[in-house]
């Protein structure tokens, strides 16, 4: 594609993005009650004092999902989310603008469920609870203005917020095992099959001649990748298929994928302190040149999920691809 025809491939589709929104009913209904539920999350969004001197969700948000406002964390992939979830309603709207959009008054019960989870949280002191309920209620003000057959028909994208609740925290209860499983893997793969002499204590891996050592640490059990491919399962799922067996299929293989990934990224970390030392393993673990090398886990896990994906398509090729 030349350079003309990007260009008017983009005219067209911001021409097309601007019927779109004329023929969208409700907007200013919908967006002064966003703007007023955005100001409670604001101004009364947090109570947590103790632990950030703010009374606004959003800020709150930003320091879990910042190491020290700065650094991001295990977290920080949620920054995407929104944007993901917009570009998967523009893809969709077309489809969305088909309904009979109207205001739909029995969806006051979401946002009412949504005000009482976050007075819960906010009383409790869990933020975690209230961000839940900001996302509920904005759910349910899209019904109210556009209507039963609206709320049905974006479940997803909408049901991809539900990655924006900081997990990393609430997910440390399964970061040991995953090392652990890592460790087992590693020393079972490298003996078994490459030869290599790996002794495990722990979720430390070293050779018997102590030339290198490496723990698997909360930051290398894999679970960033986890929650990585969950999502990209999620979305490729609900992209692909209509049956929910083959939505949830392919989300479960998440978690397969992303230790084969993390497996696979050890074992290179391995294979270079073997050949090179302590150093050359290191370089391996900082991610290369350029952090190529961090993205080993994603590598292995992605192409699974694709040719499985892809065989399912062709198994199941007598059912529709999904409108909804």
């Amino acid at each position: 594609m030349n350079e003309n025809q990007t260009s008017t491939t983009l005219q067209n589709g911001w021409e097309d993005t601007i019927r779109c929104w004329h023929r969208l009913p409700n907007k200013m209904f919908f967006f002064a009650l966003l703007a007023a539920w955005l100001a409670l999350f604001q101004f009364l969004g947090n109570s947590t004092f103790g632990y950030l001197h703010s009374a606004s969700i959003f800020r709150w948000m930003l320091m879990a999902y910042y190491t020290n406002n700065t650094a991001p964390s295990d977290d920080a992939y949620i920054n995407v989310i929104p944007f993901l979830v917009i570009g998967l309603l523009w893809w969709k709207r077309r489809e969305l603008l088909e309904l009979p959009l109207k205001i739909w008054l029995p969806a006051l019960g979401f946002v009412v469920l949504g005000l009482i989870l976050h007075i819960a949280g906010y009383l409790i002191q869990q933020p975690r609870v209230s961000i839940a309920a900001f996302f509920i209620g904005i759910y349910g003000l899209m019904g109210l203005a556009w209507g039963r057959d609206w709320l049905r028909n974006s479940l997803f994208p909408f049901f991809l917020f539900i990655f924006c609740e900081p997990l990393s925290v609430v997910l440390e209860p399964i970061t040991f095992p995953l090392r652990l499983l890592d460790t087992q893997l590693v020393q079972w793969v490298a003996h078994y099959l490459l030869g290599i002499d790996v002794m495990r204590m722990g979720t430390a891996l070293f050779d018997p001649f102590g030339t290198y050592q490496y723990d698997v640490a909360a930051a290398c059990s894999g679970i960033r990748s986890l929650v990585s491919i969950f999502l990209l399962a999620t979305v490729y799922g609900f992209m692909t298929f209509r049956s929910p067996w083959k939505r949830l299929f392919l989300m479960a293989l998440a978690f397969p994928l992303s230790v084969l990934g993390n497996l696979f990224r050890m074992l290179c970390i391995i294979v270079a302190a073997e050949m090179g030392g302590q150093s050359a393993g290191n370089y391996v673990h900082e991610g290369g040149p350029l952090g190529i090398i961090s993205l080993l886990p994603y590598i292995p896990a992605i192409l699974g999920l694709l040719l499985i994906g892809r065989w399912m398509e062709k198994k199941f090729n007598s059912e529709e691809k999904p409108q909804a």
